[in-house]
């Protein structure tokens, strides 16, 4: 019975991110040579410190490896001019020449140091900026926090594919006390974001029209958005309980849940922080609650 059960005990001690007698396992994700995806190799590190361990896969991720059909994601004619890390917030800086990559090579580089730091605990997300400005895609849109999900393995030709959609999202109004609406018509994403993902990133962005003000705090992260039953689950960062704007609470609950039952696969509302719904929003609002749709705030003034 023990020679059946030791290989299976093995294999479990030696997956993905599973500690060795060495250390922690890590998988290094590389462009492959046709450059239509990525594949992967595995790497044992026992060092525990987190700016230690970035040190290291970084230079994994530039190292030529054994396998020479692999691509080394920053091995590339462009150079890492450094990296912060704040909050389990990673940003990496790159020098100009980062943006003279071939579109889909750019695409799967990012995904490959994306997927590879994210596994470090402490690093949450990855934004990429060149020479301090916010990376942007080939529509000019700022791609923003990217966590692994964001990338999606396919063929090659449909990664990171793009699509048209028209949102309907609920904005406060001039004096915080009601909700205005504001169609955002053929907005253009990304095929590897959800749309209730989408629909919280432009909350989070603010309004484009005038007559419509914000409700959520700029620096609110979205640790994740998914939907269940119906149900939309909403996970963001501490960031969204402070409120720099005069939106009220009411307010900035239902902009949320409002624009998110617009999606013809959500009917309620889950908001919680950092995975936590015990939660007091503004000593007022349960966040265990389920919220639904309620347009009693619909204001007349201002919107589109």
């Amino acid at each position: 019975m023990w020679l059946c059960v030791l290989p299976v005990l093995l294999c479990i001690a030696c997956g993905k991110g599973g500690q060795t007698g060495d250390g922690k396992r890590y998988t290094i994700y590389y462009v492959n040579n046709d450059e239509t995806g990525t594949v992967t190799g595995d790497y044992v590190s026992a060092e525990q410190d987190t700016e230690s361990l970035i040190e290291e896969l970084l230079a994994q991720l530039a190292a030529v490896p054994s396998k020479l059909e692999y691509k080394p994601p920053l091995a590339g004619n462009f150079e890492l001019l450094g990296y912060t890390l704040d909050n389990g917030q990673l940003t990496m800086n790159f020098d100009g020449r980062y943006r003279e990559m071939d579109h889909i090579r750019e695409v799967l580089t990012r995904a490959a140091i994306v997927r590879t730091l994210t596994q470090i605990d402490g690093v949450d997300y990855v934004s990429f900026t060149v020479q301090g400005e916010m990376l942007a895609d080939s529509n000019g849109i700022a791609i923003g926090t990217m966590s692994p999900d964001m990338f999606i393995d396919n063929a090659g030709n449909e990664i990171n594919a793009y699509e048209q959609t028209n949102l309907l999202l609920y904005f406060a109004n001039e004096d915080g006390t009601g909700l205005v609406t504001e169609n955002r018509r053929n907005v253009v994403y990304s095929s590897n974001i959800a749309l209730e993902k989408l629909v919280v990133e432009k909350l989070v962005e603010g309004p484009v029209s005038e007559g419509a003000y914000p409700t959520v705090n700029p620096e609110t992260k979205i640790i994740n958005v998914t939907v269940n039953d119906g149900i939309c689950y909403v996970n963001l960062g501490e960031g969204f309980l402070t409120q720099p704007y005069n939106a009220s609470g009411e307010v900035t609950i239902y902009s949320i849940t409002n624009s998110l039952v617009e999606l013809p696969n959500v009917n309620k509302v889950q908001i919680s922080i950092n995975g936590e719904t015990n939660i007091a929003y503004r000593e007022k609002f349960n966040l265990s609650d389920v919220f639904e749709r309620n347009l009693d705030l619909l204001s007349a003034e201002g919107g589109d």
